[in-house]
């Protein structure tokens, strides 16, 4: 019995396929290396380079996974305002190739979506049922391919699964795109260079550690479908998240504040109380520890 990990040469996905594979599972990853990295991929997964926009029937007839934990994204808000045609390519009828070629091979999918760009501005943590207001196309693109996993399990009786994370944060998250602060802060700093904040630095997000969300996600494959959140419900503000950034590296450079990015929510935190209840999942790495193995890594 195998197991499909889509963007599995990626940040979350290539823990994801490494604990796979240290559980004894056979795993196949599908990648198209635009954003992960051969080097992330695990011993002991076969690879196979292809792009989700495609059909992927031909693979899961060949694989007859179990389980695909659909991990593959275009994750950038900023390239979603600016070409959101191309973000719901990936993000949607990506997600609708895989739905269509886990069907015919009674696979479970196991999605990955997201908390914050969905919920829009959370004044307290927000559960699963709360208001979804997305503000950019990416938001729209991961509650559009949820809202067709929700509709296949109505229709076919399937059980697939859409896990909204939180601010995920760790080993192996690029420090090149917009998605991940943490990794751009610790490079800055590692470089000598001025962490840059984007307004006053009061708005407030939920870090959640990569190991943690890789075990949400596992703890997902078999689950009788729905929707998680996979956060801490702990806000932290990007002034306090550099103040720990700074302590665990040995800095302290002064920050560069420039002005807020038009959009930028002040306020995002995941209730995961229902993952905790259903799952049997709760995030155990406080952000300290977690930033201290995210620079471990980053410091090379």
């Amino acid at each position: 019995m195998a197991v499909l990990v889509t963007g599995g040469a990626g940040f979350i996905g290539s823990h994801v396929a490494e604990a796979l594979v240290a559980r004894g599972e056979d795993v196949v990853v599908l990648d198209d290396l635009s954003s992960g990295k051969r080097e992330n991929l695990p011993e002991g997964v076969d690879f196979v380079e292809g792009d989700v926009r495609e059909p992927q029937d031909e693979l899961f007839a060949g694989v007859k996974p179990t389980v695909c934990y659909h991990l593959a994204a275009q994750i950038d808000v900023r390239v979603s305002v600016a070409r959101p045609e191309h973000d719901a390519h990936i993000n949607v009828l990506g997600t609708v190739n895989v739905l269509q070629a886990a069907l015919e091979h009674g696979t479970q999918v196991v999605f990955s979506s997201t908390g914050g760009a969905i919920y829009g501005e959370c004044e307290r943590p927000a559960s699963e049922d709360a208001p979804r207001r997305p503000i950019a196309p990416y938001g729209t693109s991961k509650l559009s391919a949820e809202e067709y996993l929700a509709t296949f399990n109505r229709l076919h009786g399937t059980r697939h699964v859409s896990l909204r994370y939180g601010n995920v944060y760790g080993p192996r998250q690029d420090p090149h795109g917009e998605a991940g602060v943490v990794a751009i802060f610790f490079n800055k700093l590692r470089e000598g260079g001025r962490p840059k904040i984007f307004g006053d630095g009061s708005a407030t997000r939920d870090y959640v550690y990569v190991g943690d969300v890789m075990r949400a996600t596992l703890a997902a494959g078999g689950h009788d479908g729905g929707v998680f959140n996979v956060g801490t419900g702990r806000g932290t503000s990007v002034v306090e998240l550099l103040e720990v950034c700074q302590r665990t590296a040995g800095t302290s450079i002064e920050a560069e504040f420039v002005e807020a990015r038009p959009g930028e929510l002040q306020r995002s935190v995941l209730d995961p109380a229902r993952a905790v209840d259903e799952l049997g999942w709760r995030p155990e790495k406080s952000l300290e520890d977690g930033l201290r193995e995210a620079w471990e890594f980053f410091k090379g």
